[in-house]
């Protein structure tokens, strides 16, 4: 490390942007421990390289104090040892060296910490109500004496909660506090109110729903998964005094919304609307004493991620169908339909939702299952009505509306608030749409926790799909603390001996889950299970902070350990038990997706091994050299003896090779030969994919890191079931479950599988299909890495050095792609021009490029027409290369 400069020199070129927490921006109420900054730097200076950095901190409005600099040129996560105390408000401040000198210090950063549930003089209170009945109301008035210069709303349920003050949503957040494992963990939002109160009496009101909490919920449709009584909790604090709070003075009464599910939707009478109650002087002759709920306030706990909101609004078409309205969004997506209607007092008005329609026209309904997906309103007068649901969501793009006359629709998308952190287009007009695609799905199934999909009876945190699609996750939004949020759930429903369950938070129970008639127990499942420890280590390459690790080290341990000890006297694991394996392997019984033809003994054991391996990467990381060297010893054992055992038989089949390829289970020696037979299968096959959940994120990078880049972009092209390509030419706009989920006669698959989730199911209940499930859409990691070029370095994450390793092909001859990483903006933009490959790259400040340019042996590369070095500095460099090496994929056709 370059020595630090003089405290007084200066460098007027270099300046610091961007300074945040873990937490993301705009986050008040964070968590009092763990905090870390991270910040950005530029330079106009073309040589200038961090050297350095020094923090200062210190009460609001008040001089900061400067701690003592720090050789290091790491920007992210960097840890503050302080614990701040309830309701802080801290300032910091930071500046970064050169070997010049030091810039000035950036704009304060002010991080308000918020209050756990034991610091709070509120109660939980609620009414007395049934699931699924009408949704409640708590209500109370409160004064100030003046208008206050800050106030601040906590606010959390167990269950959903909205909150008006003096009449005005409080937020615009939605679903609050959200999905966590709530035996354990229910966050609070702390919410900027000042602006809401006044001087005099003041209004509060809260509605609570079911929601998770409560809701039927599962596949299952069981209820009270959690508890049998929805409450909130809600305290508001007026320039540090509590001026309202939630006790046994509330009152408890009931509004318009006679129902809320998350499933099938709501129930709304806008007769029982009375402004009144968001008004002095209410009466509610009807209304109660809410009641206080006995609740351990240390499951109480600040908001760390961001909460859902509206991501985005669509014009919705209308037309007419079979004598109803039918709405076209033109996007599947996540969400609800706003409605203004002209009708007559009394008249219902019905949406009904779905993801794509059936040939005959009609929506199709089936896949939803149990789901109603449904929401109904009466019309308290005549003339027009704005029309939208509460606490509930669908999937859908296609809407049916019976009951009054449409004036106007639009859907309304929701998601996790994550930023999106990457652009990305192409000469190929069918691969950006399922970029496209991918995107959406992700946005879709964001909704607090990364579920498989937003509109049928289930919306569940699977692991297995999220540990398949964490690496694109991570490139395509600022996912961090997302990811972070939901592995400490995670690790909250790990078993005592460490089993990590296949959905996150776990509802599931083995009477839910009967997988060929068979209770299944849903602990453990290889593949599923394992995402305890890729997705930690995925996170951390993607963004480059070690915080990720430090607080999953041990979650990663227990697994691993859990594994060790299911293996006993043996080395592998013993097998007998069910797993779901390469899951919708195309080639596998349409009703029994978990039989692909990959072993599932040699899939949970290849896990087993990549799972000892990533712990002893992480160990590594954190510093732990003997732990390390100990679990990539038991990785080199169970994976030599897996492929011993299962491997001759397993790498006939795609997933089977890419697996042993990519989990280093294949011997040196196997390697090539592996590698060019399973090229051979992709020619053999014109491109078509042969793989399930498991094998699909891995296969182009078994192709293309073995030098077969030809079939890799056969595969990525095809454009005939199944591929990627063939679900956007059959009209897809997000990412679909089944390969084939509409045949290629326009018939939608029957979605039927060999597993009832009651004794009871009818056939329609049955079924397993969705229209946005983005597991398959876990190639873009791909196509930014090896389409685009840009990859994170695994020894330097974050992509602090970036691998520079555009690869142009027959059929894609341009690429442009961006990713906001944590050092700032990095871009490509490439294209083949006759015989010439030319490229601007744009490298920020912090970072480093390593170039792996597509060159031939006749080749010349050059930098602004001189020759290029083999790795670049910050700036914008414009790069040649004659003769390049361009992918010939060969029967795919062209877009």
């Amino acid at each position: 490390m370059t020595a630090l400069p003089s405290p007084t020199a200066v460098d007027t070129a270099v300046r610091v942007v961007g300074l945040r927490c873990q937490h993301g921006r705009g986050l008040l109420g964070v968590p009092r421990t763990g905090l870390r900054l991270s910040w950005r730097a530029e330079s106009d200076d073309p040589d200038a390289r961090l050297v350095g950095y020094q923090l200062a901190e210190g009460a609001e409005g008040a001089e900061p104090t400067p701690a003592e600099p720090v050789a290091d040129s790491r920007t992210v996560g960097i840890v503050v040892p302080v614990e701040l105390a309830p309701r802080e408000r801290r300032a910091f401040a930071v500046r970064v060296a050169t070997s010049t000198g030091w810039s000035d210090w950036s704009e304060p950063l002010v991080v308000e910490a918020g209050v756990d549930g034991p610091g709070l003089e509120a109660s939980v209170i609620g009414a007395d109500t049934a699931a699924d009945g009408p949704v409640p109301l708590l209500r109370t008035e409160f004064s100030l004496d003046r208008v206050p210069r800050a106030a601040r709303l906590r606010l959390t349920a167990l269950g959903l909660v909205d909150a008006w003050i003096n009449g005005v949503r409080a937020t615009d957040a939605l679903l609050t506090p959200g999905w966590t494992s709530y035996q354990e963990r229910i966050v609070i939002d702390t919410l900027d109110v000042t602006a809401l109160l006044r001087e005099g009496a003041n209004v509060i009101v809260l509605a609570v729903a079911d929601g998770w909490y409560r809701g039927s919920f599962g596949f299952a449709r069981r209820q009270a998964i959690y508890g049998d009584r929805t409450c909130a909790l809600a305290q508001i604090e007026a320039d540090g005094e509590v001026v309202a709070k939630t006790d046994a003075s509330w009152r408890t009464g009931f509004g318009p919304l006679r129902s809320a599910s998350i499933y099938d939707g709501t129930v709304t009478d806008l007769r029982l609307d009375d402004p009144a109650v968001h008004e002095l002087g209410f009466a509610g002759e009807d209304w109660v004493a809410a009641s206080v709920v006995d609740i351990d306030a240390a499951r109480f706990e600040p908001r760390s991620a961001p909460p859902v909101r509206v991501v985005a609004e669509l014009p919705m078409t209308p037309t007419s169908h079979a004598g109803r309205t039918r709405l076209d969004g033109g996007q599947n997506l996540s969400g609800w339909v706003r409605l203004v209607v002209r009708g007559r007092a009394g008249d219902v008005v019905t949406v009904r939702h779905a993801e794509v329609l059936e040939p005959s026209g009609d929506l199709h309904v089936k896949a939803l299952r149990s789901a109603k997906a449904t929401d109904v309103y009466t019309l308290d007068r005549d003339g027009e009505h704005t029309l939208e649901p509460a606490f509930t969501f669908h999937g859908f793009r296609y809407a049916d509306v019976e009951g009054a006359e449409v004036v106007s629709a639009t859907a309304v998308a929701i998601s996790s608030d994550l930023a999106p952190r990457s652009t990305f287009s192409s000469s190929h007009e069918a691969l950006d749409r399922f970029h496209s695609n991918v995107f959406w799905s992700q946005r879709d199934n964001f909704v607090s926790v990364p579920t498989d999909c937003p509109q049928r009876d289930e919306r569940l945190g699977w692991t297995g799909d999220a540990q398949a699609f964490a690496a694109t996750a991570n490139t395509l939004m600022d996912t961090e603390s997302f990811w972070m949020s939901w592995l400490r759930d995670l690790e909250i429903d790990q078993t005592d001996c460490g089993g990590v369950p296949a959905v996150v938070p776990d509802i599931i129970r083995p009477q839910d889950m009967l997988m060929g008639g068979v209770p299944t127990e849903n602990m453990g499942r290889a593949g599923w299970a394992d995402a305890a420890t890729i997705v930690p280590l995925s996170v951390y390459e993607s963004y480059g902070s070690t915080e990720v690790l430090d607080r999953q080290r041990s979650s990663m341990r227990r697994w691993v350990e859990h594994l060790r000890r299911r293996a006993g006297d043996g080395v592998v694991l013993p097998g007998g038990d069910f797993q779901f394996g390469d899951w919708l392997d195309p080639d596998a019984p349409g009703e029994r997706p978990w039989e692909a033809k990959v072993s599932s003994d040699f899939v949970s054991n290849a896990f087993y091994s990549w799972s000892a391996r990533l712990l002893a990467r992480a160990e590594r990381i954190l510093g732990d050299a003997g732990s390390a060297a100990a679990y990539e010893a038991l990785a080199d054992r169970v994976g030599a003896a897996t492929f011993e055992r299962w491997g001759e038989e397993a790498i006939l089949t795609q997933s089977g090779a890419a697996i042993a390829l990519e989990f280093a289970l294949a011997p040196a020696e196997r390697r090539a030969e592996i590698a060019d037979a399973l090229a051979a299968n992709v020619r053999r096959e014109n491109g078509r994919i042969a793989t399930g959940f498991l094998g699909t994120p891995l296969v182009l990078f078994a192709l293309s890191r073995s030098g077969h880049l030809d079939e890799a972009y056969l595969m990525l092209l095809r454009r005939d079931a199944p591929s990627w390509l063939y679900q956007v030419d059959r009209g897809a706009t997000t990412v679909w479950e089944r390969w084939d989920a509409i045949l290629p006669d326009g018939s939608i698959h029957s979605g039927a599988m060999d597993a009832l989730p009651t004794e009871d199911a009818s056939e329609d209940e049955t079924g397993m299909l969705s229209f946005n499930h983005y597991a398959y859409g876990a190639m873009i990691d791909w196509v930014y890495r090896t389409v685009a070029g840009l990859a994170p370095d695994a020894d330097d994450p974050g992509y602090r050095t970036v691998h520079v390793a555009p690869r142009p092909a027959v059929g894609l001859e341009h690429a442009s792609a961006s990713i906001q990483t944590p050092q700032g903006r990095l871009a490509i933009d490439w294209r083949v021009d006759g015989d010439v490959f030319e490229a601007t790259l744009e490298v920020p400040f912090g970072s480093r490029a390593v170039l792996d340019l597509p060159v031939t042996a006749g080749s010349a590369v050059t930098l602004d027409g001189a020759p290029a070095p083999t790795e670049l500095g910050h700036g914008t460099h414009r790069l040649a290369v004659t003769a390049p090496a361009v992918a010939t994929p060969g029967a795919v056709v062209p877009a």
